[in-house]
């Protein structure tokens, strides 16, 4: 059974669906496990390469089986490329805010701050990896913030986590450009500040996890992004699904989905995934620095 269903199927209903702002895209799906809690959480980032036309609802069926298996999920909506303040800076500020509204939530709702996981997909695991970073931000930076959430980990899923590369090889069809409102060159602070591989080592427990097979953002991101981790002193580590592709890694039906599952519970209560052959931990290169990624994106 393909992956895409996951896309094209409605989702289960949220418990309850919040506003954190004041705008038409900053809300998010809040799923409460049973039991008294309180429970730890999943903050959940959607992927679509910062795009308008993809929003949350196809996350909806991973928060649905996190639930079940105990973890409170909060599914972030947030505004994009093509929505009013979307893009740089909106998107990041959204994000930012969304998570740091789980302060507000955990006054009503049975939620342990101290156990926040950020996981997110493609584009998602880009955000959800800068979560984890920005509190590497300093006072006069775009985007500072003086008391972010801290998060116990981040989980991204075939993330997008270096933002130069990605425009320098067109993922999403030089979608980078866009998002960013420039190049590289021409706004390099912005890349400095939004890029999770610019801000290592982020100072917060890793899991990344990665298709082999993924045509979408290939693996190598992720594999150079953990070596570079690793060298500066970062607790990250990466999880390649032989065989898989890019959805596989939101696909609660998947043989693959344990894999992630797993990720979070080893952030969230500790220890390390266990190594299988679906899903084991890769070796990694020793070169960090490439002059190209593998696969036609």
């Amino acid at each position: 059974m393909s992956s895409m269903w996951v896309l094209e199927t409605p989702a289960p209903t949220a418990d309850a669906r919040m506003a954190y702002g004041g705008e038409p895209h900053q809300f998010g799906d809040l799923r409460m496990p049973e039991g008294p809690g309180p429970h730890p959480v999943v903050v959940v980032i959607h992927g679509g390469f910062w795009r308008a036309k993809y929003d949350l609802e196809h996350a909806g069926h991973l928060c649905a089986d996190l639930t079940r298996r105990g973890f409170a999920t909060w599914s972030l909506e947030y505004r994009r490329v093509g929505h009013d303040g979307g893009g740089w800076p909106g998107t990041l500020e959204d994000v930012a805010r969304g998570t740091d509204f789980l302060r507000t939530l955990a006054q009503a709702h049975a939620l342990d701050l101290s156990r926040v996981v950020a996981l997110g997909h493609s584009a998602g695991g880009h955000l959800a990896a800068w979560l984890g970073a920005r509190h590497r931000l300093r006072p006069g930076d775009a985007l500072y913030s003086a008391a972010p959430l801290p998060l116990h980990g981040v989980v991204p899923l075939a993330g997008v986590v270096d933002l130069p590369r990605a425009f320098a090889h067109r993922l999403g069809d030089g979608i980078v450009e866009t998002f960013l409102g420039g190049t590289p060159s021409s706004v390099p602070e912005r890349y400095r500040t939004a890029s999770p591989a610019a801000l290592q080592p982020l100072g917060v427990p890793q899991v990344l996890v990665h298709g082999a097979e993924d045509d979408t953002v290939p693996v190598l991101m992720s594999e150079d992004f953990c070596a570079r981790g690793r060298e500066l002193g970062d607790d990250v580590r990466i999880v390649t699904l032989p065989g898989a592709g890019h959805f596989e890694v939101i696909d609660p039906k998947a043989p693959e989905w344990g894999k992630v599952v797993e990720a979070v519970r080893s952030l969230v209560w500790g220890g390390a995934p266990a190594s299988e052959s679906v899903g084991s931990e890769a070796p990694l290169r020793a070169a960090v620095h490439r002059d190209g990624l593998t696969g036609d994106v």
